[in-house]
């Protein structure tokens, strides 16, 4: 479509003027002269791809709010959602290496991944914070919190994976499977290492002034 736009931008119009075209918002005045307007399976794609992205910032929205929630806290929230923009690194070369198109069951796969991701974070810091109310040295538990949750976190994201490999030859939900098998393999190892890292960063501070204030 792009390559047929090239050879069409700036031609010379019968009544005078230059061909004008249009991707998403109808012509403009019609007695303006000759207008093309693209349309078909252009339109789809970026309705698909409006609607899906309007639909993941909804869930991340709902996701914050649920997980504010729980733990009565809005950096936590943020803490534990910070691994889901990583997700990416998975998911983009996951679909150049196997030469398939970025598609909307792609998208799909990533909704899904925010959710994947969430649930893995929320095992690791729940975890610290159960140390650390018990009485547990607070660098001690963000370092077994790794180590503690890192069998359950990867069997689970191993299962979702293979559960996703039955579905990498389907010409229609193959975006998905890829979506699902990259994000969760780079986002799991990213997860075990990010999430520790930026739980102790935002509370290192607190925790040390509430061993303080109790001394």
């Amino acid at each position: 479509m792009f390559d047929a736009r090239d050879e069409l931008a700036g031609k010379t119009l019968p009544q005078g003027g230059v061909l004008t075209d249009w991707f998403i918002n109808p012509p403009g005045d019609p007695l303006s002269g000759y207008q093309l307007k693209w349309d078909g399976e252009w339109k789809v794609t970026y309705e698909t791809f409006r609607d899906m992205g309007a639909a993941y910032a909804v869930g991340l929205i709902l996701i914050y709010l649920l997980v504010v929630a729980h733990f009565g806290s809005y950096l936590v929230p943020l803490v534990i959602m910070a691994p889901i923009p990583l997700t990416l690194i998975g998911v983009m070369p996951g679909h150049a290496l196997l030469g398939s198109q970025f598609t909307a069951t792609s998208m799909i796969g990533m909704i899904a991944l925010a959710g994947i991701i969430v649930r893995n974070s929320i095992l690791l810091v729940d975890f610290v914070r159960g140390e650390v109310a018990a009485g547990h040295d607070f660098r001690a538990a963000i370092v077994q919190s790794a180590a503690v949750r890192a069998k359950p976190i990867a069997l689970t994201g191993l299962a979702a994976m293979l559960g996703a490999l039955f579905i990498l030859d389907d010409p229609i939900f193959n975006g998905l499977a890829i979506s699902l098998i990259f994000g969760i393999f780079v986002s799991t190892l990213l997860t075990l290492v990010v999430i520790p890292v930026l739980y102790f960063a935002a509370f290192e501070g607190r925790v040390l002034k509430l061993s303080a204030s109790a001394a």
